[in-house]
Order: structure tokens, then sequence, then C-alpha cells
């Protein structure tokens, strides 16, 4: 006998319906799976055989065999367990009804039954949503997660039986309520906070102005000087999570496997801070079947690359087009996968190698100096647009009682600087500052006659590429922005070039 189950695989952050076909016919008893399925759902035979006998019910000592269509997508991961296993038993007899047709069904099955957790339900719940089924059978961990989406009914599963208990119409299961909103407003209580940071005034300026116009930032200092305290303060500043920004952060984190249990949204801008270690393929994302990495994981929020010359130099250079971009494309012999990357990134670095005070004390020759620092390319801090040293902080503010300005404070004023940007670019895809085109920029960067001289003699003398001179405008456009000034100012324009130290020095 023939049944047909409806569940979905994931490529990418994006979701595309799979059914699985399960014939049972009389022969020599055999378990056979076609459709690209990978080593984990070929190791579903045993937990499904086990599934179905320990929750009560007769495994068919038959010939079974399943297929996933379409045949030509790669599938992978544990969720079609309970698709297959319901399945088997409609093929059997032992499940009826026409729910089976009308019900995307995802979860992996333990030994004695239990419906597992799996990743990628955010993406699942909207492909469900999208090709107008009547809802989600899913484990119940998962259930906040599917209930974000709004007109789609999410049914939480604990244990096969219900599951087959409920098709039979012996058992109501009560879908999952969530009011995606107001869990979107419910932002945690940051554990960190800017008032916190003893002297540093120029770095905190200078991080006040990337959260308000989304621009890139690399910090240069000893070691100890709070560069890594200053990055971890940084998405205390920035906005809150908007409900469509958190969805789709919360689908790249629920395929990537990162969403807490029982927890449907990501409510803060994430911070990633990845070793130097780390692969290309960890960092920009990647294998068999693509999966995102952290430019991804980090999308809308903090990607921060502590001793930043220490990174492998491909690796570095493979972060110019999701900068460029905002997102990332991997494409394999099966197809490409696209995942979004719009991120702030934060680099830090030490003046050099031996950690010095600072660039202007630094003890190293200049040669010693030239070969750390050159490990940073040029076109890949034309990307950055700020960069800052950041020096040792005396002891006379380490030893002040008084606290620092708050992060709250701080983000008022970045709150009004983004306000200005909103109106700015209603009718465009850009949102800040840093993300503005060649024709936004000659529309909204206009500078005075005595700016003018003076970005000249900028380019002149730090030797700026065409894109260091778009990213000064960009950054004096958001300090004009943080002023509420409507157009830029010469002083605007010398805060600006002050933040293209490194040029400098290379």
């Amino acid at each position: 006998m023939l049944a047909r189950v409806l569940s979905a695989a994931v490529t990418g952050i994006e979701a595309a319906l799979v059914s699985v076909e399960v014939d049972v016919t009389s022969g020599l008893p055999a378990f056979n799976m076609v459709g690209l399925p990978d080593s984990t759902i070929r190791e579903s035979r045993d937990r499904v055989r086990s599934a179905i006998r320990n929750a009560g019910y007769t495994f068919p000592m038959e010939r079974i065999t399943v297929s996933l269509a379409p045949a030509d997508l790669r599938k992978e991961g544990a969720a079609f367990d309970l698709p297959i296993a319901l399945g088997i038993l409609a093929a059997t007899g032992l499940v009826k009804g026409d729910a089976l047709q009308r019900f995307l069904l995802i979860g992996e099955l333990s030994l004695d039954g239990e419906v597992q957790p799996v990743r990628g339900v955010l993406p699942i719940a909207l492909a469900c949503r999208r090709e107008g089924l009547d809802g989600l059978l899913l484990p119940a961990a998962n259930c906040r997660e599917a209930a974000m989406i709004s007109n789609l009914t999410a049914l939480p599963l604990r244990r096969l039986s219900e599951a087959v208990e409920w098709l039979a119409g012996e058992r109501t299961i009560e879908p999952a309520r969530v009011d995606p909103e107001a869990l979107a407003g419910q932002a945690s209580v940051d554990d960190v906070d800017f008032s916190e940071v003893r002297g540093q005034a120029h770095a905190k300026r200078a991080l006040e102005i990337a959260a308000a116009g989304g621009h890139n930032v690399l910090m240069i200092g000893p070691p100890g000087a709070g560069k890594t305290l200053l990055a971890r303060r940084l998405p205390t500043i920035l906005p809150p999570l908007a409900l469509e920004e958190a969805i789709e952060v919360s689908a790249v984190w629920s395929v990537a496997g990162l969403l807490a249990p029982n927890d449907g949204l990501l409510r803060v801008r994430p911070f990633r801070a990845p070793h130097h270690t780390i692969s290309e393929a960890g960092l920009i994302g990647g294998g068999s079947v693509p999966h995102p990495g952290e430019v991804s994981v980090a999308h809308s929020g903090v990607l921060f690359l502590d001793e930043m010359p220490e990174f492998s130099q491909h690796v570095l250079e493979s972060l110019r087009q999701p900068l460029e971009d905002g997102a990332v494309v991997v494409a394999r012999a099966a197809g490409a996968s696209r995942f979004p990357a719009r991120f702030q990134l934060v680099g830090a670095a030490n003046p050099c190698r031996r950690g010095c005070p600072s660039l202007q004390a630094c003890l190293c020759t200049p040669g010693e100096r030239e070969r750390y620092l050159a490990r940073l390319s040029r076109p890949l801090l034309d990307r950055i647009d700020l960069h800052l040293d950041v020096p040792a902080v005396p002891f006379r503010e380490l030893s002040r009682d008084a606290s620092g300005e708050t992060s709250a404070a701080i983000r008022e004023r970045v709150l009004r600087a983004r306000a200005i940007q909103a109106q700015r670019f209603t009718k465009s895809a850009a949102r800040v500052n840093a993300r503005m085109s060649a024709s936004q920029l000659r529309r909204f960067c206009a500078i005075p006659a005595d700016g003018q001289k003076l970005l000249a003699l900028a380019v002149e003398r730090l030797g700026l590429s065409a894109r260091g001179h778009d990213r000064i405008l960009k950054v004096a456009r958001t300090i004009a922005d943080l002023e509420g000034r409507e157009t830029i100012a010469a002083e605007h324009l010398a805060e600006a070039i002050q933040y293209r130290g490194l040029d400098r020095w290379l």
C-alpha cells in the first residue's frame, strides 16, 4: 500500500516542500530509501523501526521503499524521522485521515518514540504558510519558533503516539500561540554598559558614529587598552531589532542550530567573536550542503574580529564580498545557497606583533610594523570606515569613581540619527548612511567649498582610493545627522578624516 506525507528540506535559509512517499509491499523484509538522502536520513531506518515498536505499534516485516521527492533536491538531517514513521503506519493502515495531505510534519524520533527538536523550523514554517497548508506538526521544543509566523497552526508533539492519536481523531492538540510583536519588543536586559568604560572618549565617540550610520570600525591599540571592552558594548547602543529583522536573523540561527530550546525569536542584535584560527567555511559559510558561517550568524548585528592581523589573509580577503553586498552566495555542484550577511564589522589589532603602546611609540622597526599591518590589505581597509587609535588608559582615568555616559543615553542620540536616515532613504533599499549608493552620495553628501579643499588635501596626503574618499563623505554625513544638521560642514569632514588614521601608516 502507498502513502504520502508532506515534509520539508532546508536549502540555505529557504525551505522547499518534500513529499515523503512510502510503499509497503509483500516480499523479503527490506527498508530502502531513495531521493538523495544524506547519512543522517539513511540512519533513520533504525530509529524509525525502534520508535514504532516502542510506541506500541507493529512494524511491518515486508519490503518498504521510501522516496523523498523531488529526487534532485539534496536532503539532510533527522527531521524526516516523524514523516517516515507516520508514512509507514499509514501505508499499513494503522493511520488514516486526509490531514496527512493538509499538514506538514517534521521531527526527529528517539528510540522510545519521543519527538526531538530539529533545526530550520522557522524557514519551514514560512514555506508551510507560503504553500497554503493548514498547519505544521512538529516537536514541542520547536513550537514557539513556528508560532512566530502569523496565520499558521503549529501543533506541538512530544511523542509519536500523540501524532497517531490526533490523526485518528482520538486526541485534541492545542495549537501554540505567541504574540511576535510583543516578543520582539522584549529585549533582554544588557549585562554590559558603556558607563563601565573608563576614559577612551575618542573611541566611544567613534563607536557612536558607527552605530548611528552602520559603519565598520578597526581599533588599533596595545593589549589591555579596552578594545574588546568597547566592541562588546557596541550592540547596546544599536537600535532594537524590528520584527522583520528579528524573524530574518532567527531564521539564520534556526538553520545554524543556535536558537535556544523553547525560544522562538532572537530579541537582541547578535554579537559574534570567532577565534582567529577559524576557516573560510566557518566564517563565510560552506560545506557539501551549505551552512551559514559567522558572517551570516552576525546578520543585523556585530562581527568582532579580535587580533585581526592574526587571521589567515585568505580568510580576511573573503570578507570583502559580504561587506560590499550584504550577502553570501555559496555555490556547489547541486546549486547555490544565499545567506544574508549585513553586519557591522569591528576589528581589533595591536600596533605591532610585540604589542607596543601605540603607533607613535612603537619600538618595532618600520619593516616589522609594515609586515604585521600589511596582513590587512588596502582593499579590505577601504571597506572599513573608521580607523581608531586606542591608546592605553592612564591611571588617573582608571582610578576615577565617576561612571561614564550610559548606553541608554548614547542610544537615544543614535536613534534620532537613524530616524533622519530612515526618512532620507524612504524609497531606497539603503537604510543607513554606510549603505548609500553612488547616486545617493552625490545627492545627500554635498560639501561646501572649504570642505572641498580639505578633502582634496586629505586624499593627496593619505593616498586615499575612490572608495576611501566615499567613506569619508558617508561618515561626515552621519556626524551631521547626529547634530541634526541638514548639510555637511567643514568640521564634520575634518572629524571624518581623522578616522582614517591607518592610511597615514600604510
